[in-house]
C-alpha cells in the first residue's frame, strides 16, 4: 500500500534569528500508508501540533521534506485551496471552529465555499452529519451553540468530511467529553476509517483511545521521532514510555504489574476484553469470571 503521508526529517523554528526563538520540531521522520490509521504521542511540547500543521499547509517546511498524496509541500505553485479539501483538519476544542447559527449552514459552509452547487451541498451535508451519527432532519435547523458538547464536536467533524477529504486529522478528538460520548464518538470514527477508507492521522494523550484506533504509533519527543511501530510494539516498552513522561493503556499496566510479580503473562496486552482472557489462562479461572474450583 502506498504512502499518502511522507515526512523525511522535518525542521521547525518559531521566529528564529530573534531574542523569541524556539525550536519545536528537530529532524521528524514519518510515514502514514493511505487507509492507515495512525497516532501522535508525545509529551507536551514534544512538537505534535507543528507537526500536523504541516500536513494542510498551515506551516510550511523550512527543512526536510512534507509529501501529501504525491505533492511536495515545499513547492511554491502548490494548490493549498485543493490540498486543504484532501486533509481535513480538527483542531482540539473544535467547538471553537463553529461559527454559523444553524447545525446545516455550519456544516455546509466548505462545500458552499467550494463551489458546489445547493443540491450537492445537501447530499455532502447529508452524508456527513450520517457519518458522524446527526440525524439530517433532526438537527440541520438545530441552533448550533444550543447543542451538547458532544453534538458540537461531531458537527466540526461533519463540517470537515462534508469536503470529503482523503485524510482527516484529529486533534484530541476526545478531550473534554464524559466517557459515554467518547467511546462513541471513537466508534464513528473507526466506522468513518472502516467504511469510508479515510486515512486518519490522530493526536491523543488518552492511550486508551490509541490502542483502541491505531495501526501505527509516532512518539515524538523533543521535536525527534524516538520511537515508531504497530501499538503491542510500542506498548510492550513501558519503562521507555516512563522514561518520556508517557503511559500505557490501564489493562497493558495490569499486566506488566502481574509480569514484574513472576506471573507469565504477555507484555503486549492493549484492551480490557484480552486483559480478561490472559487472567483467565493464567489463574486457570474459567471464562466469564468463574474459578473452575468445584
Amino acid at each position: 500500500m502506498r504512502n499518502i503521508v511522507q515526512v523525511q526529517d522535518l525542521h521547525h523554528t518559531y521566529l528564529p534569528g530573534t531574542p523569541f526563538e524556539a525550536v519545536s520540531l528537530r529532524g521528524v521522520d514519518m510515514e502514514v500508508a493511505e487507509r492507515e490509521i495512525a497516532a501522535i504521542i508525545g509529551p507536551t511540547g514534544s512538537g505534535k501540533s507543528t507537526l500536523i500543521q504541516h500536513f494542510n499547509a498551515l506551516i510550511r517546511p523550512q527543512m526536510g521534506k512534507v509529501i501529501i498524496d504525491g505533492q511536495d509541500l515545499s513547492d511554491g505553485n502548490l494548490d493549498v485551496r485543493a490540498l486543504r479539501r484532501d486533509v481535513g483538519m480538527v483542531f482540539q476544542t473544535p467547538e471553537q471552529q463553529l461559527f454559523e447559527q444553524y447545525v446545516g449552514d455550519d456544516i455546509a459552509f466548505g462545500p458552499r465555499n467550494s463551489g458546489f452547487d445547493a443540491t450537492e451541498v445537501r447530499r455532502r451535508v447529508r452524508k456527513a452529519m450520517e457519518m458522524v451519527g446527526l440525524g439530517f432532519e433532526e438537527f440541520k435547523d438545530r441552533l448550533t451553540f444550543s447543542l451538547s458538547g458532544g453534538e458540537m464536536r461531531k458537527v466540526a467533524i461533519a463540517g470537515v468530511l462534508a469536503l470529503e477529504p482523503k485524510i482527516l486529522i484529529l486533534d484530541e478528538p476526545t478531550c473534554g467529553l464524559d466517557p459515554g460520548t467518547s467511546r462513541e464518538l471513537l466508534c464513528r470514527i473507526r466506522e468513518l476509517h472502516d467504511n469510508q477508507g479515510v486515512t486518519i492521522i490522530l493526536v491523543s494523550h488518552n492511550m486508551e483511545d490509541v490502542a483502541q484506533l491505531a495501526d501505527r504509533i509516532y512518539v515524538l519527543v523533543d521535536g525527534q521521532t524516538v520511537l515508531d511501530g504497530t501499538p503491542r510494539q510500542i506498548f510492550s516498552q513501558p519503562q521507555s514510555l516512563r522514561d518520556y513522561s508517557l503511559d500505557v493503556p490501564q489493562a497493558t499496566q495490569v499486566m506488566h504489574g502481574l509480569r514484574s510479580r513472576g506471573r507469565e503473562v504477555r507484555g503486549d496486552i492493549l484492551t480490557v476484553c484480552e486483559a480478561e482472557e490472559e487472567i483467565c489462562r493464567c489463574f486457570g479461572f474459567a471464562e466469564g469470571g468463574g474459578t473452575g474450583v468445584t
